[in-house]
């Protein structure tokens, strides 16, 4: 007893069966191709997956319709051009999914079919990662010019999938520049600074030669049936590698304003300047008004109010004068009127003061009437400054304090450093700064395996509202050295260097963010101590005018991004551990050196044809079904 299970699958891919062109047609001069099939088909993310070269300015209309695939081309067609229409993956049958492959459609304007590809891989400049999505095409290397990137499209086109990976086909014989592009305004050519960009001078002239492959047959998810070596025509080259960036964003201009908290204004520009804006109250007397406290890159500035009165007025009304670029792209004064609203009022804020008065009123009458110790007069909150390490610090550390407010200039002698020798303490040289107006930083020479203490007087850190903070005492002991690794890295294969280049070694974790970094030294060598026990990864730039941060690149000043490499294994590094790596930079190829592991864009994973028959086959109690015609 029992019921039917529906019977063996349909894991057949669908075929092409006729076309109008014929696929490889050539002396064609319809804009409408038909391509029938055998059942009914699918399409899926036509708009992404399917490429139709050269480029269509106009998009094509694509769409199934039943057994049938019709493409119509908008453009006029060019004369003696082969077309391809690459719909990659994108078609399955109807009901199961079948993937059918990649699947190329191609005819030809002319008397002939161009047949060869240019393949290779487009990675993003900064750190290596596959670019997905980028337009990649090519131009005619003899009469190529700069300026025709940013005015005429490009002539065979192609996409790059998950893996970077591209290939350009339909190409003829000749030869050529290869240019990618992240086309945002669907032209393309290179016509905004927000487009992401690679290019290379490199002479393209594609060529083919026989070859063969191995084709791996598999009896099940196990045991290999066998290995096949099977001829194809590899096309040349295979492994162009683009290094995309994305140019300088100069172009300045007021993002917003706002004031979130009273005390402070905060000015957001889309790009920095040496110069911070000059701000003239109009209801209220400017003159020394403000604690300035600008980014790192000063594209953000933040105005903090050192008057409690201009902090309590719900609205200042205030002249700025800053740089910002006009539609050429050059500099010039902007001056504006601008009114700081707060965010809460101060009616707002004061009744919410009330309330907290009222909560903390209430508590000290019920101690009153228990006869408890009550106060009379509500505390001012001490100022809560962060401090990090606390507890264990590391030999090459540094103490960071960090206040939310700005602070009045602080007093070095107030703040004390104990080490503890043979149970005696003893004064510890330090160094002190206050490096902007809210953070402090204290340096030492760390002797591995004592401990510390660090006291800071009472009222040592005041902010400029008057808040102080009270007595500090933080215990701190160093780790001993032998809780630690040291790595030396030997570098070479290294592209000649100016004089102001510098190249900059990084460590970087699971996630490739920066963990430590250093320099490499004349001989070749950069070291890492006092390395916490962990599995980390290596990465160098070479810092070419010295300023110690990454430079991206320039298409109309021919300018590259600053070269990056990545070592190709992992580094382990363990307790009482001196490691050391020989690291060639440019050993492999530039798209084979990113380690997986911190590789964020991952490879698709590639459409199969099913297998489900075996599977059934197994339940059945059936090896193998080949006599009885069953496709497993």
């Amino acid at each position: 007893m029992g019921q039917p299970d529906g019977g063996w699958y349909d894991d057949t891919p669908p075929r092409v069966i006729s076309s109008s062109p014929a696929d490889r047609g050539v002396n064609v001069n319809v804009k409408k191709v038909n391509i029938n099939f055998n059942e009914y088909i699918k399409i899926e993310d036509a708009q992404n997956k399917v490429i139709i070269s050269p480029p269509q300015l106009e998009q094509a209309d694509i769409k199934a319709a039943g057994r049938r695939i019709i493409v119509e081309l908008k453009d006029s067609l060019k004369e003696n051009t082969t077309y391809t229409v690459d719909f990659s993956d994108a078609i399955s049958d109807n009901n199961e999914g079948n993937p059918m492959g990649n699947y190329t459609f191609s005819f030809s304007t002319g008397d002939h079919i161009d047949t060869l590809e240019v393949s290779g891989y487009c990675l993003n400049a900064e750190d290596l990662e596959p670019v997905k999505g980028m337009l990649v095409g090519l131009y005619d290397y003899e009469s190529f010019v700069d300026s025709l990137f940013h005015k005429e499209p490009m002539m065979r086109v192609s996409r790059t999938n998950a893996s970077g990976r591209f290939t350009i086909k339909g190409v003829a014989p000749g030869s050529y520049r290869i240019f990618a592009l992240n086309d945002a305004d669907g032209d393309f050519v290179f016509g905004q600074k927000s487009e992401t960009v690679g290019f290379s001078h490199d002479k393209i002239e594609p060529s083919w030669k026989p070859d063969t492959r191995q084709d791996t047959i598999w009896r099940d998810t196990l045991h290999i049936d066998n290995i096949l070596r099977v001829p194809y025509t590899h096309f040349l080259p295979d492994d162009v590698t683009l290094l995309c960036f994305q140019e300088p964003q100069t172009d300045r201009f007021l993002l917003k304003t706002e004031r979130q908290d009273p005390e402070k204004l905060g000015f957001f520009f889309s790009y920095g300047h040496e110069e911070i804006p000059q701000l003239r109250g109009l209801n209220f007397h400017s003159d020394s008004a403000f604690v300035v406290e600008p980014s790192l890159k000063r594209d953000t500035v933040y105005y903090w109010l050192r008057d409690t009165t201009l902090v309590n007025m719900d609205t200042l009304r205030i002249e700025a004068s800053y740089y910002m670029s006009d539609s050429l792209g050059a500099l010039f004064l902007q001056t504006d009127t601008i009114e700081a609203l707060a965010k809460v009022s101060y009616e707002k804020r004061k009744k919410e003061e009330q309330k907290e008065y009222d909560k903390w009123k209430k508590e000290q009458d019920k101690k009153k009437k228990r006869e408890e110790k009550y106060d009379s007069i509500m505390p001012v909150k001490p100022l809560q400054m962060k401090i990090s390490p606390t507890g264990q610090v590391e030999p090459l550390q540094t103490v960071r304090f960090e206040s939310p407010q700005p602070l009045t200039p602080v007093d070095t002698s107030a703040v004390h450093l104990y080490v503890q020798i043979d149970s005696v303490w003893y004064k510890a040289p330090h160094e002190f700064t206050q490096i902007s107006p809210r953070i402090c930083t204290l340096k030492a020479e760390w002797q591995e395996g004592l401990e510390y203490s660090l006291e800071v007087d009472s009222a040592a850190f005041e902010t400029i509202y008057g808040l102080a903070a009270s007595r500090i005492k933080q215990g701190l002991k160093v780790s001993e050295a032998d809780k630690f690794s040291t790595l030396t890295v030997e570098l070479s294969g290294l592209p000649p260097l100016d004089s102001a280049a510098v190249v900059r070694v990084m460590m970087v974790d699971k996630s490739d963010k920066i963990v430590r970094q250093t320099v490499m030294e004349a001989d070749g060598a950069a070291t890492f101590f006092y390395v916490k026990p962990a599995t980390y990864y290596l990465r160098a730039y070479v810092d070419q005018n010295g300023n110690g941060e990454w430079d991206t690149g320039c298409y109309d000043e021919n300018r590259q991004a600053e070269p990056v490499y990545y070592f190709t294994e992992e580094v382990e590094c363990k307790e009482k551990w001196d490691v050391s790596r020989k690291w060639n930079l440019t050993a492999s190829p530039r798209y084979k050196q990113k380690p997986a592991a911190v590789t964020k864009q991952k490879p698709e994973k590639a459409r199969q044809q099913k297998n489900r028959n075996l599977e059934r086959a197994k339940q059945l109690g059936i090896e193998y079904l080949k006599g009885k015609g069953v496709s497993l």
